[in-house]
């Protein structure tokens, strides 16, 4: 999607509701109201619109913008929705324009289903002339035309990639497609920095070092840009950003230049860049700076680990009526790195069972390039996830390395999902990621936001009855980042405040004795007959509820998929349900 406004209008009031979701959800920037002037205004906003959501009739919407399409270069999105929110159609720019996309996102918010007619997805391959989107690049020129033709009949295509983030090569869409050694023939689709023939995509690689005087004129570095770039077949698209000495953190020029590109600007010391060997190191810049090298180490040091200099230094001096003098050196790393471009979306997934998920996580999931979780939690989601869509399963216990590569791959201008099950901010992954997201300059974090999911607390109260209808409180039986006299205290405290007690990660193989001594401390504020809720694999095909009391708790019943729900002293059981009053005995409720 591009940053121009995506218009939603329905033709009729019986869309109102539907179109009412899709503006709270923020897929749509701008709507109109039901009915009124659908024609007039897509023919106004046609030009300066970056998508339509329709809520209407696929033949109504066919005939009101058939007079306006110029051609697929040109036109926006268009996406059919009926009525009842049932299935979004992307009518018009598919590919090029995201109307595909946008559908999927639609269709998981109103938790209906995308109509996907186009041949990649029908065949469950990738769309070569969109799917670079996805993965932070940027489109560069070719006949994609004829490579969509190609790959349409079923052609193996061949690809080289010479930078940026390899990861597509395994989704499941990229079967396809030939990876060739760049000896071989040449790619008929290429990743990579540099301009020449073949469809191109533009990975975030490039890092750009700039030197100058003090107060060098924008136009001088706009100059030298254009014309360095331009000699050397570098793309502009493939630019990651500006890397200068920390002195130069106030240049008006090159702030402005980063500006107006939407380019980060890394500034560095003068000892940091001394430690950087250059080709071209000046005795004259080492006196002044107390560095030898600005332009050429910056871009390295930029560009590193991976880095390889491309092109070495180039001066350009003032023209008539501009001041200054610049120095410019391009640098590329293997990698990529965009984080302006990079969504982190922390999604809790709920107990797993999929018509438990929340609208909002459907659509973080909907919206990521790449889902990051645990395989289990992963596999429950696996219905949701699209060929294009990449998983990276981790291990249970490597909770700060799933973290860490979720935000790698963020700041490399992807839409990562970090999935939990439950509520990520429950005992999940939300805090530990926000954490090291903190330790980023605020300059270069990609957007961050958590989606919240229901809690095993919440599924468990609602199959057992009404056990949570006063004050409550959780408690992790997991001493692995918590001290167990920490536990214990937080427990005594518990049992003498009366909570209802929640107790999360009861019990595992390695860790068997740390319920009895729970269930011991209970007991010292309240009856053995204390109701028990002992709900295990919640949302799942095992699921099991059962009701028992704290005194003949079976422990050996109790694993990390279970979650034990201990009542206070006015719960109860009856019926076979659980109930919890909403006040003690002696309390009036109004």
């Amino acid at each position: 999607m591009s940053d121009l406004i995506c218009w939603g209008l329905a033709l009729s009031r019986a869309g109102a509701p539907v179109l009412e979701r899709l503006d709270e959800g923020g897929l749509v920037e701008a709507r109109a109201e039901p009915g009124a002037g659908a024609a007039e205004l897509l023919r106004q906003h046609w030009k300066g619109a970056s998508a339509f959501v329709v809520v209407g009739a696929c033949g109504a919407v066919t005939r009101l913008v058939a007079p306006l399409l110029q051609g697929k270069e040109h036109d926006p999105a268009v996406v059919v929705v009926d009525p009842q929110g049932r299935f979004a159609i992307p009518l018009l720019g598919g590919h090029g324009a995201g109307a595909e996309q946008l559908s999927q996102r639609v269709a998981a918010l109103l938790g209906g289903e995308a109509v996907l007619t186009g041949a990649s997805s029908g065949s469950g391959s990738l769309a070569l002339d969109s799917f670079g989107l996805a993965w932070g690049w940027r489109k560069g020129l070719g006949d994609w035309d004829a490579l969509m033709k190609a790959a349409a009949r079923g052609e193996r295509i061949a690809v080289q990639q010479e930078s940026g983030c390899p990861d597509w090569q395994g989704l499941d869409a990229a079967a396809t497609l030939l990876q060739l050694p760049a000896e071989n023939l040449p790619g008929q689709m290429l990743i990579s920095p540099r301009l020449g023939p073949g469809c191109r995509w533009h990975p975030p690689s490039l890092w750009l070092g700039f030197g100058c005087e003090r107060d060098t004129s924008l136009s001088l570095l706009e100059r030298l840009l254009e014309q360095a770039l331009d000699g050397a077949q570098l793309a502009m698209d493939a630019v990651a950003g500006l890397a200068s000495i920390d002195r130069k953190g106030d240049e008006p020029a090159l702030l402005e230049l980063a500006r107006r590109h939407q380019w980060p600007l890394r500034l560095f010391s003068a000892e940091a860049l001394a430690a950087v060997q250059v080709p071209s190191p000046s005795q004259a810049v080492l006196k002044e700076m107390g560095t030898a090298s600005v332009a050429e180490a910056a871009a390295l040091l930029a560009s590193s680990p991976q880095s390889e200099l491309l092109l070495e230094k180039r001066i350009e001096r003032a023209q008539p009526g501009e001041r200054g003098a610049a120095t410019l050196a391009v640098a590329l790393t293997a990698g990529q790195w965009a984080p302006q471009r990079g969504k982190l979306h922390l999604v809790g997934s709920g107990p797993g069972q999929l018509d438990l998920l929340t609208p909002e996580a459907r659509l973080a999931l909907a919206e990521s390039t790449v889902w990051v979780g645990y395989g289990l939690y992963l596999d429950l989601l696996e219905p949701l996830r699209r060929p294009d869509q990449l998983r990276r399963d981790g291990q249970l216990t490597q909770e700060r390395d799933r973290c860490r590569l979720a935000l790698e791959l963020a700041e490399a201008g992807l839409s990562v999902a970090l999935v939990s099950s439950g509520d990520s901010g429950i005992y999940g992954m939300a805090g530990l990621a926000l954490e090291l997201w903190l330790e980023h300059d605020p300059q270069t974090r990609p957007a961050f936001s958590v989606h919240p999911g229901l809690s095993a607390l919440q599924v468990a109260a609602a199959r057992a009855g009404a056990p949570l209808m006063h004050d409550f409180c959780t408690i992790s039986l997991s001493d692995r980042l918590t001290p167990w006299p920490t536990i214990e205290k937080r427990l005594r405290a518990a049992t003498s405040g009366d909570f209802v007690v929640a107790l999360y990660n009861p019990r595992s193989l390695g860790r068997d004795w740390q319920l009895g001594r729970a269930r011991e401390l209970l007991l010292e504020g309240r009856s053995a007959d204390t109701p028990v809720v002992l709900a295990r694999q919640l949302g799942r095909a095992e699921e099991s509820v059962q009701l028992h009391t704290l005194g003949d708790l079976p422990l050996e019943q109790v694993d990390m998929l279970s979650l034990v729900l201990v009542g206070n002293s006015t719960s109860r059981h009856q019926d076979g349900v659980m109930v919890t009053p909403r006040g003690y005995p002696g309390a009036e409720l109004s």
